[in-house]
């Protein structure tokens, strides 16, 4: 046998093919990605679609607040000189393509959305279209534009690429050219939010899942103008600074007086030597600084806070936070306390600015209003139901104790539902999740009753389904003995008493006390349990009263009887032996039975060990003769003498046996404590007798 040798040359061609396969794996992932990604179409109600909307929601807000920052670029650098904030350029170029990113991902998910059909939309919810040409299609006639026209990075284009390759490069003319592509982009993506709210609120019913979150939404939004109207105005105001310095210039050159250059009143030229000489004779700076009041002719109005204040010498903390108060005060008081020139421009944002400030802070009032008026309505219900409440029972006058129990009853019930109406909202649910909910909230707490642990899952299903929840409070009579009975209840939280008298007997009283596994009511489950029960409930045994507040799970009558009746595995007699002894009623028949029985075996012993000390004693004692003294001859009598003693003390040890036991029957009718009991109905389990 030969072994091959490896040469180079098989080397190299083994790598080939090792190369070639990698390729080949690669080629084929990226082919399954791509084909992956071709027919993957996302349902508009989706959780992912609904989730993204709303991150792109947050994102499109905050794009927003970072677009007016281009704003705050120009800043006076010296005397009679704009500059653009180098650092600033570069940490709004960052935060705008990075928010750039989502508005790409955004039109990337609206190419990948499914739509309803219109001529679908006949009834119920319509028919989705999912081929990916078609959804282009749609896409490209509708909104595409609009996204395109609000993804493109325009501010970036500008700062960066048109005014470095401007011949005419002064702050002045970047100064207008950015602002003019901020506004003409900030429209649409100010109008991308209000259709992003209308889906939002069509795939999840709400912008704000909590009321504090749609409170800050729309506080948010009025930061927003606030932020925007504090920015057009710091630009305005350096406009308008600009402005006169250009007049004033304009003037000298007129003049032949100076010559002043445009050049002069950017930054890049602070270091010339000509503008070093000019700026010593030029009356540019005292003519345009509004803090002088030689100044008569321009007039800065509402723009001269700007200066006197130095906002536009200050850092971009300082000059941000200022305009920010500048913009909310303004906005929250209309406009009313600018001080405005004739200036036409200044007069059209003091309008625009009024106006918008009246509607918004309408809209905020309104929005924030229901919002926080919605964490209070049940609460405002639960007072007006409770002023009810109280005015009718002064108008019934009722007595201060039931009042008293009336009030307490109604603050429990808040305290435990907080207004909430369980069964009108589990009655607007279908049945199978009606079923799953009763199931998730009932069966661990049903299983911690002892008598019910015994029950198979399918006929603890059934029992949870009809159970309803029931609130009691301190002093609360739940059943009182003699009347009907028409529910079972079962304790999850308190105590009960349970006493009874056995039907009103003198000298008898038994008392117990419930806690949280135990129940009472039996009575009902023992006539339910019947082949041929009557229509006629059963009347309770016992009293039961609460000891504290009480929450329980109660089981109506009908509810008892259908399921006593569907399932007959409640007819076995593991059940029914589980039922005595857990039932208190039947505990209490036991236990008096054992008592009673027991008390009369004592009584039985002690009567029969008194009959044998008297027996004896008659049997030790001879006769004697009328003076007391025994006479010796009679001991020897003949035996017939003796049997005569012994039959006559026999027979006086009857008669006074018979006395005692008679004086011992009235004497144990009349005082003893535990009488007997009435035995529980039993219920006739005959016709259903299957073991479990």
């Amino acid at each position: 046998m030969y072994r091959i040798l490896s040469t180079p040359a098989s080397k190299f061609r083994q790598f080939r093919r090792l190369r070639s396969r990698a390729k080949s794996a690669a080629t084929d992932e990226e082919h399954a990605f791509q084909i992956l990604w071709r027919y993957q179409i996302l349902d508009p109600n989706s959780d992912i679609v609904a989730y993204w909307n709303r991150v792109f929601l947050v994102t499109s807000l905050l794009a927003l607040f970072v677009d007016p920052l281009y704003f705050y670029l120009p800043t006076v650098g010296g005397p009679a000189c704009l500059q653009a904030d180098p650092k600033l350029s570069i940490l709004v170029t960052i935060l705008r393509s990075f928010a750039d990113l989502f508005y790409v991902l955004h039109m990337l998910m609206k190419f990948r959305t499914a739509f309803v059909a219109p001529n679908s939309r006949i009834f119920g919810r319509g028919e989705l279209v999912t081929d990916a040409r078609e959804i282009a299609i749609r896409y490209l006639k509708s909104d595409f534009v609009i996204d395109l026209a609000a993804t493109i990075p325009l501010p970036q284009i500008v700062i960066w690429l048109v005014i470095p390759a401007s011949s005419k490069a002064r702050t002045d003319h970047a100064n207008n050219t950015l602002a003019l592509f901020v506004l003409i982009q900030y429209v649409p993506r100010l109008f991308l939010i209000f259709p992003l709210n209308h889906r939002i609120q069509k795939t999840t019913g709400v912008i704000a899942k909590t009321p504090w979150i749609g409170a800050a939404y729309n506080l948010v939004l009025y930061m927003l103008a606030s932020h925007i109207t504090g920015a057009t105005w710091y630009l305005s105001s350096i406009g308008r600074q600009f402005s006169c310095w250009q007049t004033q210039c304009n003037q000298e050159n007129k003049s032949h007086t100076l010559s002043c250059l445009p050049s002069y009143l950017d930054c890049n030229s602070l270091n010339l030597p000509e503008r070093e000489y000019w700026l010593n004779i030029t009356r540019v700076i005292s003519k345009c600084d509004a803090k002088s009041k030689i100044n008569i002719k321009y007039k800065f109005g509402m723009f001269a806070d700007a200066f006197l204040n130095d906002v536009v010498t200050s850092s971009f903390k300082e000059r941000y936070f200022y305009c920010l108060w500048w913009g909310l005060r303004n906005l929250s008081s209309y406009g009313q306390n600018l001080d405005t020139t004739t200036y036409l421009p200044e007069t059209l944002f003091c309008i625009i600015l009024c106006i918008a400030g009246l509607v918004l802070f309408s809209l905020l009032i309104g929005n924030m209003q229901t919002y926080l008026q919605s964490m209070s309505v049940r609460l405002e219900e639960w007072r007006i139901r409770k002023r009810d409440t109280e005015e009718w029972m002064r108008h019934r006058q009722l007595p201060p104790d039931l009042q008293e129990r009336v009030r307490r009853f109604v603050q429990y019930k808040w305290l435990a539902t907080r207004g909430v109406n369980e069964e009108a909202i589990m009655l607007s649910l279908p049945l199978d999740l009606r079923r799953e909910i009763q199931h998730h909230l009932c069966l661990s707490l049903v299983r911690r009753v002892p008598f019910f642990s015994q029950m198979d899952d399918q006929l603890l299903d059934a029992i949870c389904e009809r159970l309803v929840s029931s609130l009691s409070t301190e002093g609360t009579y739940i059943f009182r003995e003699g009347d009907p009975v028409d529910e079972m209840l079962f304790i999850i939280r308190g105590q009960l008493e349970s006493s009874t008298t056995n039907g009103g007997r003198s000298g008898f009283y038994n008392s117990i006390t419930l806690r949280p596994g135990d129940f009472c009511g039996e009575e009902l489950l023992t006539w339910a349990l019947m082949p041929n029960s009557t229509l006629n409930l059963p009347s309770s045994t016992r009293t039961v009263k609460a000891l504290t507040e009480v929450e329980a799970f109660a089981l109506q009558a009908e509810d008892l009887k259908f399921v006593a009746g569907q399932f007959k595995r409640l007819h076995s007699k593991k059940l029914q032996h589980a039922f005595r002894y857990y039932s208190h009623q039947w505990r209490a028949w036991g236990t008096c039975f054992i008592q009673a029985a027991w008390r009369r075996y004592q009584k039985r012993k002690a009567t029969r060990e008194l009959s044998l000390k008297e027996g004896l004693y008659y049997m030790a004692v001879p006769e004697s003769d009328e003076s007391g003294n025994y006479e010796d001859d009679e001991i020897g009598e003949s035996s017939g003498n003796v049997k005569k003693v012994q039959n006559l003390g026999a027979t006086v040890l009857a008669s006074k046996f018979a006395a005692n036991t008679r004086r011992g029957n009235h004497k144990l009718q009349g005082s003893d404590p535990v009488p007997q009991l009435f035995k529980p109905d039993e219920p006739d389990f005959s016709v259903d007798n299957e073991e479990v």
